[in-house]
């Protein structure tokens, strides 16, 4: 079974207790940016993984989400950051550049400036640098790793956590990515399947449990003070229960509204039949 796995900060504390070993011969992982691995789960190249959690409803039908796994908010996020040379009221009618890395976090903020800010912009795709997007636009959106990194260095911009807008407007949670597995392998490998989803639970309660030593990692992979990244992994949730879920709903309900989906679309999840307590 392949399984996809996010090149960020933000699912360590899903996988990095995950053991690999016992599924030795049985299942790969594969490691890309969200984006990426939206088109390879669409294309049938992995089986199941963290993706953004918009890519669900673009395949509405063709996923499932498995049960109390995602990357989720209730305010602040921590790393998904519009930097602006304006303040975000003065933004009417901005060119703004777009990381080529997401989909949720790209389509929340056509949401937040479109339906929420009643503004009118222009977006422009590009690679995540900061410096060069800046180059080109009023503001730009930066994800994952490379929105942290932009934040630590203080570039001297507006920086607006687009989970905090969100919960601002709304007063719910916001998922950013979902672990989904295509319906094709429910079918074929359910046994296999239930066993990977119970690892994955198991190895996201050993990382609340044991959450210092992801922050140590954090401090030798990227640099930035021990409370610094205190802070950003206390921010985040990586459960999926009912309250993510009514968000989520609501967003992909916004996102239809503004002609992004041609529906809202519902979740539906998939679970091992077990929990881990």
């Amino acid at each position: 079974m392949r399984i996809g796995k996010i090149s960020y900060t933000n699912v360590l504390p899903v996988f990095y207790f995950f053991q690999d070993a016992k599924f030795a011969g049985q299942a790969s992982f594969i490691e890309k940016v969200p984006a990426e691995l939206n088109r390879h789960l669409a294309a049938g190249e992995i089986d199941l993984g963290p993706v953004s959690s918009f890519t669900y409803a673009e395949n509405d039908g063709a996923y499932n989400a498995l049960e109390d796994l995602s990357v989720s908010a209730l305010g602040a996020v921590g790393s998904i950051f519009l930097f602006s040379k304006f303040p975000l009221e003065e933004l009417k009618e901005p060119r703004i550049a777009l990381t080529n890395t997401s989909a949720t976090s790209v389509n929340l903020l056509k949401v937040i400036m479109e339906k929420f800010q009643a503004a009118h912009p222009q977006y422009v795709t590009m690679k995540p640098s900061l410096e060069q997007m800046m180059d080109q636009a009023d503001a730009a959106l930066l994800i994952g790793d490379d929105a942290l990194m932009a934040k630590l260095t203080n570039p001297g911009y507006y920086v607006y956590d687009l989970g905090e807008l969100w919960y601002k407007h709304t007063g719910m949670w916001m998922t950013f990515a979902l672990w989904c597995v295509r319906k094709d392998v429910i079918a074929t490998e359910p046994s296999l399947l239930g066993n990977i989803h119970l690892e994955f639970l198991r190895a996201k309660k050993q990382g609340a449990e044991q959450l210092d030593d992801i922050i140590r990692h954090s401090q030798r992979e990227f640099g930035g003070s021990y409370e610094f990244w205190k802070g950003y992994f206390s921010g985040l949730c990586h459960d999926f229960q009912s309250e993510q879920k009514r968000g989520l709903e609501y967003y992909f309900r916004c996102a239809a509204e503004i002609g992004l989906l041609a529906r809202p679309v519902e979740v539906i999840t998939w679970g091992a039949g077990a929990r881990i307590t």
